[in-house]
């Protein structure tokens, strides 16, 4: 039998499905919320039947309705992805604007507390290496990227308004990049696009010269850092990710090594306000959360390759 009730906003999504499977385990109720815009069914289609879980197909940017008690709200539906917030701008604005103003009304009424999904990309393109909390970021509002990053920005704002003028029980997990099984090829990220490429037999496409760099976290390690962020004390934003730092080429030609492909790298001009590097500052998660991670990239990227081996239409 539950004891508390969560709300997952995105949960049929890559990270709110894992997020569903972890409140599950730890005996909450979840209720996941999802219009499918870039959600799959498939991500919860194994919860089926499980009693403590529901979907309810529902655009978060219009009235949300939910009744009887909530005690927890996740707010994790947005695109999360360059191809996808680049195809669809103004859905990815509504969302982190008028679809947090929603969250944060419902978390209001329900007296729940609501953990707001940022990431690190409300640090930009940055002056500060590596990125700690205090850091205010490098944006360019106006750049094609500027919608996910602003509508991010915005989400951290209005959730720290509602915090001080409400007293709202706030938290925001700013996440980098995370990986791991039910991503999608086709989501434009790196990982997935060079695991694709690979295993097609393609040459890998590497924008710029690869020397930017980025830090990946497991799934299951960044969902561990943010359940015990739901459950601490902290309402100020926290970076949940992985700090081993590599560059593009070098993940690239990981990638070629683990698949075992004969594919070669070849080079693109980089996209407009691209970061150049890209590396979580994690002492404050350590010291409130008692959090690090734990898998290595070696192990991680394995298990979500044989995902793609086993699910995806190469």
């Amino acid at each position: 039998m539950y004891k508390y009730t969560a709300v997952v906003t995105g949960g049929a999504g890559f990270l709110g499905s894992h997020l569903c499977d972890k409140l599950l385990a730890e005996g909450l109720r979840v209720i996941c919320v999802d219009n499918l815009l870039t959600g799959n069914v498939n991500n919860i289609a194994h919860l089926a039947g499980n009693e403590n879980f529901s979907f309810m197909k529902h655009d978060i940017t219009n009235y949300i309705f939910i009744p009887g008690r909530i005690d927890y709200i996740l707010h994790f539906a947005s695109p999360a992805s360059p191809i996808d917030y680049l195809k669809l701008p103004i859905q990815t604005l509504k969302v982190g604007s008028l679809g947090t103003h929603k969250v944060l009304g419902l978390a209001k009424e329900k007296k729940a507390r609501v953990l707001i999904a940022s990431t690190s990309e409300v640090y930009g393109d940055p002056t500060v290496h590596p990125q700690t909390e205090d850091y205010w970021g490098n944006v360019n509002p106006i750049g094609p990227r500027g919608v996910y990053d602003e509508a991010k920005r915005f989400g951290e704002a209005i959730t720290m308004a509602y915090h001080r003028y409400h007293g709202l029980e706030t938290r925001i997990v700013r996440i980098f990049n995370t990986y791991g099984p039910r991503m999608r090829l086709d989501d434009g990220r790196a990982l997935p696009a060079f695991v694709g490429q690979a295993l097609r037999g393609e040459d890998i496409t590497v924008f710029g010269d690869g020397s930017q760099t980025r830090s990946f976290c497991y799934v299951s390690d960044l969902v561990d850092g943010i359940y015990k962020l739901l459950l601490s004390n902290e309402s100020d934003p926290v970076n949940i990710g992985n700090p081993d730092e590599i560059t593009i080429k070098e993940f690239a030609e990981e990638v070629i090594r683990i698949t075992g492909t004969k594919s070669k790298i070849i080079y693109k001009d980089l996209p407009e306000d691209d970061p150049k590097v890209r590396q979580p500052n994690i002492e404050k998660a350590r010291r409130i959360l008692g959090w690090e991670p734990k898998v290595n990239r070696a192990d991680g990227l394995k298990i979500t390759i044989d995902f793609f081996k086993k699910t995806a239409v190469i």
